[in-house]
C-alpha cells in the first residue's frame, strides 16, 4: 500500500513539473508576443500607418464595424489554428498573425491617443498593473476561476450586440461602457490564466499564449479608450 501511495505521489509530482514547464513556455511566448506587438505598433505609428487607417475609415461607424468584423474573423482563424495545429511552428505562426492583426487594429487608436499627452504611457502602465494583480490573484489564491468561462461568453455576446447597435443606431457607448469592458477584459485575463495553470493542453504553449495575449490586448484597448475619454471630459 505504501509503495502504491509513493508511486501516486511521484506521478503527481511529475505532472506538476510538466505543467510548470508548460506554464514557463506559455509565458515565454506571451512575452515574445507582447514585445513583438510593441515593436510593430511603434513601426506602424511612426510610419504613418495609423493616419492612413483613419483616412481609410473616414470616421464612418460602418467602416469601424467592418474592421471589427474582419478582426474577429482573423482572431477566430488564429485561435482555431492554435488549438488544432499539431506542429509548434503552426501555433507560433498563428500567434504571430494574431499579434500583427492586433497591431493593425490598434494603429488608429494609438494615432488618436497620441493627441492626448501621456495617454499611451498611462494606459500601458495601468494595464501592466492590472495584469500583474490578476495574475497574482490567480496564482496566489490557488482558486480555480475557470467557472468564469460561461459568464464571459454571455457577457461578450452582449458587448458585441451593444457595439453593433451603437453603430446601427448612431449612439455613443460612452466612458461607462469602456469601464465595464475593462472589468470584462480583466475577467478574461483571470480566466485564461487559471486555465493555463490547470487545464490547457501541455503540447500547445503558443496557443495558450495567444488566448492570454488577446485578453491583455483587449484590456489595453479599453483602458486606453477610458483614459482618452476621461481626459476629454476634463
Amino acid at each position: 500500500m505504501s509503495k502504491f501511495l509513493l508511486s501516486m505521489d511521484a506521478a503527481q509530482e511529475a505532472g506538476d513539473i510538466t505543467r510548470s514547464r508548460f506554464v514557463i513556455k506559455a509565458y515565454a511566448y506571451l512575452s515574445g508576443a507582447l514585445l513583438a506587438f510593441a515593436v510593430l505598433s511603434l513601426v506602424l505609428h511612426y510610419s504613418g500607418f495609423g493616419v492612413q487607417m483613419m483616412v481609410l475609415l473616414g470616421g464612418s461607424s460602418v467602416s469601424w464595424l467592418v474592421l471589427l468584423g474582419c478582426f474577429m474573423v482573423v482572431g477566430w482563424l488564429a485561435s482555431s489554428v492554435a488549438e488544432k495545429a499539431k506542429s509548434n511552428a503552426a501555433q507560433v505562426s498563428a500567434l504571430g498573425c494574431y499579434v500583427l492583426a492586433w497591431a493593425i487594429m490598434f494603429s488608429p487608436l494609438f494615432f488618436l491617443a497620441a493627441h492626448t499627452p501621456g495617454a499611451i504611457l498611462t494606459a500601458v502602465f495601468a494595464t501592466l498593473l492590472l495584469v500583474g494583480g490578476l495574475t497574482w490573484t490567480a496564482i496566489g489564491s490557488k482558486k480555480d476561476f475557470s467557472f468564469l468561462g460561461g459568464i464571459l461568453r454571455i457577457s461578450g455576446l452582449v458587448a458585441i450586440g451593444a457595439i453593433v447597435a451603437s453603430v446601427i443606431f448612431g449612439f455613443s457607448l460612452g466612458i461607462w461602457f469602456s469601464a465595464l469592458m475593462i472589468v470584462f477584459a480583466g475577467g478574461c485575463v483571470l480566466y485564461d490564466t487559471s486555465v493555463i495553470l490547470r487545464y490547457y493542453p501541455l503540447d500547445r504553449p503558443a496557443g495558450a499564449a495567444l488566448h492570454l495575449f488577446a485578453s491583455i490586448a483587449l484590456l489595453l484597448w479599453y483602458v486606453l479608450r477610458f483614459v482618452i475619454q476621461f481626459a476629454g471630459d476634463d
